[in-house]
């Protein structure tokens, strides 16, 4: 049996702050400006949260006035972080009085562990986490476990800018949202290439898996649970099993057993061609980047269309970088934000997750500059000068068309077979 260990790097996040020694002589510090007024209201017959029954969002706005929210969230990109701590932090202080904290964790799994060890504890209110960067089994697994407030997200005025009859909206991994969680962004997997290297990418699974074999040592992908691992590893099984179409419904293990098999067989066949032989994985998407940004990799992946130009624009990524989706689809969902049932601060909470729908929020994300994420909002729904921002927003060249992408579009499956199959992966390949 070969021994193989993942590829582990201490990845820390910091901050440099520039610090003037020789100071001029003090002078007075200039009053801040006053916080904006915001005159929201809950949408026509929403219901209020519980604990604010017979509230208007002015009195959830009032009570948020001067707290303090701890957003636990994935803190693995730069980019997205510097959009949180800067343009997110920024607006919802000056618009509310309400301060940001985001507390950056490698998993979202993290926050939820932290959560259920609260309610272990018997700390039924007062909580440290007061919003979760969620999705998927995560949200699954907090949903049984009574670990989040709500229903709440039907109440937040922004709400409604959503489409709730989008089943990519409405339905998270087989899991109703029931207003449990508010949308914040969209994402659709692509693989990412430099064309100085590969003039001609593989758009199939099988010419993939054929490229791989021809160029030993030029490819890898994260370790599942790795959320991008995992999404590229689901592609090859949705290819080995005969279609994801059979596992759109309720777990069954027999199937999965029968099903998956030739899914394992075929990354086995692969790793010994795979970076360092396949004898380490890089151990997240962040690792993965940096393979690639050295030329060690020649392919890299991701959840955002749109995170390949940016990584251009910010000199990472060589200019000769671009993107591609298999033609078979590659999958795509919705990512959210969720309120644990003990926050401390859940009026403060709400108010944040009512600005990540603003369309002010949704085009600064949207914008490669700053992120490049997919609008939750339907668009159509938006005034006229919204709808014009979006369509005016730069695409960046790794970019591919909004039409493209759409055409190509794969669901996720339930949230119990994407666990059943990082177990499998670790069984079945990992240590094989």
């Amino acid at each position: 049996m070969k021994q193989k260990l993942l590829l582990t790097l201490g990845l820390s996040l910091s901050l440099s702050f520039l610090v003037q020694c020789n100071a001029a002589p003090p002078s007075i510090t200039p009053s801040p400006p006053p916080v904006a007024v915001v005159a929201e209201t809950a949408p026509d017959g929403a219901t209020p949260p519980p604990g604010y029954e017979g509230k208007a969002w002015a009195d959830i706005v009032a009570e948020a006035k001067g707290q303090t929210v701890n957003w636990y969230m994935w803190g693995g990109s730069d980019i997205i972080n510097n959009w949180v701590n800067k343009t997110v932090a920024t607006q919802l202080k000056e618009q509310y009085d309400v301060t940001l904290n985001m507390v950056p964790v490698s998993d979202a799994i993290e926050a939820v562990n932290k959560v259920l060890g609260e309610k272990q504890a018997g700390k039924n209110s007062g909580g440290a986490v007061d919003l979760i960067w969620i999705n998927g089994e995560n949200f699954r697994t907090m949903r049984q476990a009574e670990l989040l407030f709500g229903p709440w997200a039907q109440y937040v005025p922004n709400t409604r800018y959503v489409n709730w009859a989008d089943p990519s909206v409405n339905n998270d991994m087989g899991s109703s949202v029931d207003n449990y969680e508010s949308p914040y962004g969209k994402a659709q997997f692509v693989m990412i290439y430099d064309s100085a290297k590969v003039p001609t990418p593989p758009k199939t699974i099988e010419a993939l898996l054929a490229w791989v074999k021809a160029n030993p040592g030029k490819f890898t992908y994260p370790a599942p649970p790795d959320f991008t691992g995992t999404a590229f590893m689901m592609h090859i099984c949705y290819n080995t099993s005969g279609g994801y179409e059979q596992f759109l419904k309720e777990f069954n293990q027999a199937l999965f057993d029968e099903k998956f098999a030739a899914c394992w067989q075929t990354l086995n066949e692969i790793e010994p061609y795979l970076w360092r032989e396949g004898q380490t994985y890089p151990e997240s998407h962040a690792r993965q980047q940096e393979l690639f940004a050295n030329g060690e990799v020649y392919f890299d992946m991701a959840y955002n269309p749109a995170e390949a130009s940016s990584l251009i624009d910010s000199g990472k990524f060589p200019a000769t970088t671009r993107t591609f989706v298999f033609d078979s689809g590659t999958l795509a969902n919705t990512h959210y934000v969720a309120i644990p049932y003990n926050s401390a601060h859940k009026a403060g909470a709400m108010v944040l997750a009512n600005l990540l729908l603003s369309p002010e929020m949704q085009v600064s994300k949207a914008d490669t500059a700053n992120w490049g994420d997919f609008p939750t909002v339907d668009i159509s729904k938006l005034p006229g000068t919204w709808k014009a921002k979006f369509v005016s927003l730069p695409r960046g060249k790794a970019t591919l068309p909004d039409e493209i992408l759409a055409l190509k579009r794969l669901p996720e499956l339930p949230a119990a077979w994407h666990i059943a199959a990082e177990k499998a992966w670790e069984a079945q390949v990992l240590k094989q």
